[in-house]
């Protein structure tokens, strides 16, 4: 089993805007609403392989009664600590190019995060890999992924931005997954080496159409696309940190594993969603990504 942890789950609310007027009235040409959260969406692609997941995280209100309910529809398991506060929404603007608007979260006490920390290590027990990302809610401390990473006695990954990035080597983490944009801010002298340096075991680094770059005990490595695919990226990040889960699971060498999440990143754009891929893409992709 792999598990993502999800701590400031989200429901999803995408529109389809055709030519958005940002100034005047909108018409939505297409609304899709579905459970959300960077690790959400990594289960979903994940699910959508054939592999068993379990979506971990925290949920509350009626945002967190709707979340949980896309996830049983969804056929996702699921083991959501309920907290007292709403979980966010977060909306997806795409017409041409994608805005995103991400609410903050609720307050989570600490009495809540003790019963999340309890749950996570009788989960994790279970797992063969761990995924850990997105943002933090309010009252978690920037510290906590690196806290999950180090209390993780299986492989894990993180995928965070901000002081949450800066502080997950401490854990010792398998892999961490910054975007270019994520890396220099947290770490604008020594990119991927200062993750290293302070206790990452590999750095993946996302560039969106340049590909991957990582730092891994094997070389160091580029995933070379051979194209740009058109359409929207949120979840493009997700679908490759899928990719890099699978790798873990199944023991991989670095070339392939690499391959394959640029592949599955790919994919993700050309779907309408985030936690979606386009099957059709990633045979096309896959096997011309060039690893160097």
């Amino acid at each position: 089993m792999i598990l993502t942890v999800t701590l400031n789950a989200a429901l999803d609310v995408t529109y389809q805007v055709p030519d958005a007027d940002w100034d005047g009235v909108n018409r939505v040409s297409a609304v899709h609403r579905r459970a959300g959260g960077k690790g959400v969406n990594v289960a979903r692609v994940l699910a959508a392989l054939g592999r068993e997941v379990v979506v971990a995280g925290l949920a509350g209100g009626p945002t967190g009664q709707a979340i949980r309910a896309d996830l049983d529809a969804a056929g996702l398991p699921s083991a959501l600590t309920p907290i007292s506060g709403d979980s966010r929404t977060t909306l997806v603007v795409h017409s041409g190019t994608t805005a995103l608007f991400n609410e903050p979260g609720p307050e989570v006490t600490p009495a809540e995060l003790d019963r999340f920390l309890s749950d996570f290590l009788e989960l994790a027990k279970r797992a063969e890999v761990v995924v850990v990302s997105g943002s933090l809610p309010r009252g978690v401390p920037s510290d906590f992924y690196a806290t999950l990473a180090d209390l993780s006695e299986v492989p894990t990954i993180v995928d965070a931005d901000g002081e949450p990035l800066r502080h997950a080597p401490k854990g010792r983490p398998t892999i961490v997954k910054p975007n270019k944009d994520e890396l220099a801010r947290a770490f604008p002298e020594g990119g991927a080496q200062a993750l290293i340096a302070r206790g990452a075991g590999s750095v993946v680094v996302s560039m969106g159409e340049d590909g991957l770059h990582a730092i891994t005990p094997e070389g160091t490595f580029r995933a070379r696309m051979p194209y740009r695919v058109e359409g929207n990226p949120t979840g493009a990040g997700d679908a490759l940190v899928a990719g890099l889960a699978l790798g873990l699971a199944d023991g991989s060498p670095w070339p392939e594993r690499l391959r394959r999440a640029a592949a599955l990143g790919a994919a993700a754009v050309a779907a309408p969603v985030a936690g979606e891929f386009d099957r059709d893409v990633f045979d096309a992709i896959h096997p011309q990504i060039v690893i160097a």
